[in-house]
C-alpha cells in the first residue's frame, strides 16, 4: 500500500521511520523525530494508515451530538477545551511560511450519506502555530456558537468533533478565527484574520459534492479558509443594494444616450446640424458602432420630422466623409422615408465632402 499524508511508516531499506506529513512527486517527507527526511515512497512501509490513527478523545472537544431533550429549558453551550501546544519543536517545510488552511467535513461513510455522521477537521498546511476557534451559526439564529477553540501545531491536521445528520441545520455559516504565531524563534507577522463562508448543508447528501483533496484519504467537503496568505472570504451580495444599483447605472446610461442637440441657428435660411457622436452625446463609453449610428440616424430623423413644413427651407446634415457608413444610412433615409426633398452635396469650400444638403 503507498504511502500517504498522515500514515506511519518505517523505511524498508534503513533504520527509522515517522509520520508522513507531505508528498511531492515520488517523494514523501516523513517527520522522523523533529526531522522532515525525504524519502522514496517505494522505500516507505505502512505501519498505520492515517484513517487508524487514533483521534482525539470527542470528550476533549464536543459538538452537541443530538437535540436538547424536551426537558431542557434552554439549549446547552457547547463545550470547549483550549489545548496546550506541545513542547517539541516542529520541523518547518520550504513553503510553510506562507498560510494555508482547511477546513473539511469528512463523511463516516460514504456510501450511506443520509445516515452517515461527518467528522470535522481543520488542516494547519504552515509552519505556524495556529490559535484559532470554528464557530457555526444557523441563518435564523442571532449569534454564533462557538465549537471548538485550541491551538494547532505545524503542519497538523486537527479533529474538531463529530457532526450528526441534526446538527447539520446549524451549519448555515461557519467562521474561523486565528492567530498565527511561532514558538522560541522569529517569524514574519500575520494579521489576525476572521473569515466566515456560507455552507450549503445540501451537500452534504450529493455524493458528487464530496471530492478528492490532497490534505484526505477520501473524498470530503472542502472549504479554503486560507490560500498563499490570502483569506478566502465569501463574497456577499445584498439583493436590495443589488437592485439599487442596478437602477442607478440603467439611469446613467439613459442620461449618457439622451442626445445634446448641438446645431448653429438658421443663417441666411440655411440650418446646419452636426452628426458627429460627440456632439450628440458627452460619453460614448458603452456604446457600440451600431449603438451611436442609430443616435445619429435618429437625431436626423427627428430634424427632418420637425422641419417638414418649412418650405423652401435647407439643412445641411455635417456627416463627416470616415467610411461613408453615415452617409449611405442618411441616403437610404433620404430615398425611402423623407423622398420628394431636394438633395445635393453641401458646399465644399465650407464643409468639404462631409456634408449633405437637403432642401425641404
Amino acid at each position: 500500500m503507498a504511502a500517504k499524508i498522515g500514515d506511519i511508516v518505517r523505511y524498508l531499506n534503513a533504520v527509522g521511520g515517522g509520520r508522513v506529513t507531505r508528498i511531492e512527486g515520488n517523494m514523501a517527507y516523513v517527520d522522523d523525530e523533529g526531522f522532515e527526511t525525504p524519502v522514496l515512497i517505494k522505500e516507505c512501509v505502512v505501519v498505520t494508515p492515517a484513517s487508524e490513527v487514533p483521534k482525539p478523545s470527542k470528550e476533549k472537544n464536543i459538538i452537541p451530538a443530538s437535540k436538547p431533550s424536551p426537558q431542557a429549558s434552554a439549549t446547552p453551550t457547547p463545550q470547549v477545551t483550549i489545548e496546550e501546544p506541545s513542547e517539541e519543536d516542529t520541523a518547518e517545510t520550504d513553503y510553510g511560511d506562507r498560510l494555508n488552511i482547511v477546513l473539511g467535513y469528512e463523511a463516516a461513510d460514504i456510501k450511506n450519506l443520509s445516515s452517515t455522521t461527518f467528522d470535522a477537521y481543520l488542516v494547519n498546511d504552515s509552519n505556524y502555530y495556529l490559535y484559532f476557534s470554528y464557530m457555526t451559526r444557523a441563518d435564523e439564529a442571532k449569534g454564533w456558537t462557538t465549537r471548538y477553540a485550541g491551538i494547532v501545531e505545524p503542519n497538523i491536521q486537527v479533529w474538531l468533533g463529530e457532526v450528526l445528520r441534526e446538527d447539520l441545520q446549524s451549519l448555515d455559516r461557519v467562521c474561523i478565527q486565528y492567530i498565527a504565531f511561532k514558538r522560541d524563534k522569529e517569524f514574519a507577522l500575520k494579521t489576525p484574520v476572521s473569515v466566515e463562508t456560507k455552507l450549503d448543508t445540501t451537500k452534504f447528501c450529493r455524493l458528487h459534492c464530496f471530492r478528492d483533496n490532497v490534505y484526505f484519504d477520501t473524498p470530503v467537503i472542502a472549504i479554503d479558509i486560507v490560500k498563499d496568505d490570502i483569506p478566502q472570504r465569501a463574497k456577499s451580495v445584498d439583493p436590495r443594494r443589488l437592485e439599487e444599483g442596478i437602477k442607478a447605472k440603467k439611469a446613467i446610461d439613459r442620461e449618457r444616450r439622451k442626445p445634446v442637440v448641438k446645431r448653429r441657428q438658421p443663417t441666411d435660411g440655411v440650418l446646419e446640424v452636426d452628426l458627429h457622436i460627440h456632439e450628440l452625446v458627452d460619453n460614448t463609453r458603452g456604446l457600440s458602432p451600431a449603438d451611436m449610428l442609430n443616435l445619429q440616424v435618429d437625431e436626423f430623423r427627428r430634424v427632418m420630422d420637425s422641419n417638414l413644413k418649412n418650405k423652401g427651407l435647407k439643412i445641411v446634415f455635417i456627416h463627416g466623409k470616415g467610411e461613408g457608413v453615415l452617409r449611405q444610412a442618411l441616403m437610404k433615409e433620404l430615398n425611402h422615408r423623407y423622398k420628394g426633398h431636394q438633395v445635393q452635396d453641401a458646399s465644399f469650400r465650407e464643409y468639404g465632402y462631409g456634408a449633405t444638403q437637403v432642401t425641404i
